[in-house]
């Protein structure tokens, strides 16, 4: 009987080895060794390499494709340099045109600049001014409805739903 694990043995021993002990079967198994600390790939790269030892690896057929798929890749040969400062937006020609710019369409449920908008919170009476970019809350202007909600309630939440603005109108 051969004393030799089989490669299901081997397998299932790997996950219960320390990362050390697979750093030394990584040089066993690839005759290299590995600064890799990661258990996981470790783990995959040595279960792959026992099993392709011992039913032999890719077929020549694959070994065939797979050096005709990277001679077509596009590899970057060069680190890219890195950016010291940002490039300067190109000046417009002044015989192109300028693009025009879309107008956002309104929010539906935002009710219009100068509104306030009031909702009764733990007991307290919650008071907020619409202005034409943003919301007044106690003294503070705000981005967003949700900035109000937040400032409000200490959490995120939705700031239409917190001041029932929802699509139907219910208030």
């Amino acid at each position: 009987m051969d004393p030799s694990p089989t490669i299901a043995q081997q397998l299932a021993a790997l996950p219960r080895l320390t990362v050390k002990d697979l750093q030394r079967r990584y040089a066993e198994a690839f005759g290299d060794e590995t600064v890799a600390r990661n258990k996981a790939w470790l783990v995959k790269r040595i279960a792959w390499k026992v099993q392709a030892n011992a039913h032999g690896g890719l077929t020549d057929r694959a070994r065939a494709r797979a050096a005709e798929l990277a001679a077509g890749a596009e590899l970057r040969t060069t680190i890219p340099a890195k950016r010291s400062a940002p490039t300067p937006a190109p000046v417009a020609d002044p015989a192109e045109p300028e693009a025009a710019t879309l107008p956002f369409p309104a929010d539906r449920r935002r009710p219009p600049p100068g509104s306030i908008i009031t909702r009764v919170y733990k007991g307290q009476t919650v008071q907020v001014r619409v202005l034409t970019h943003g919301f007044e809350y106690a003294g503070l202007v705000y981005p967003s409805l949700s900035a109000v909600a937040k400032a409000v309630t200490g959490s995120h939440c939705n700031g239409y739903l917190f001041f029932r603005l929802t699509k139907g109108g219910d208030a």
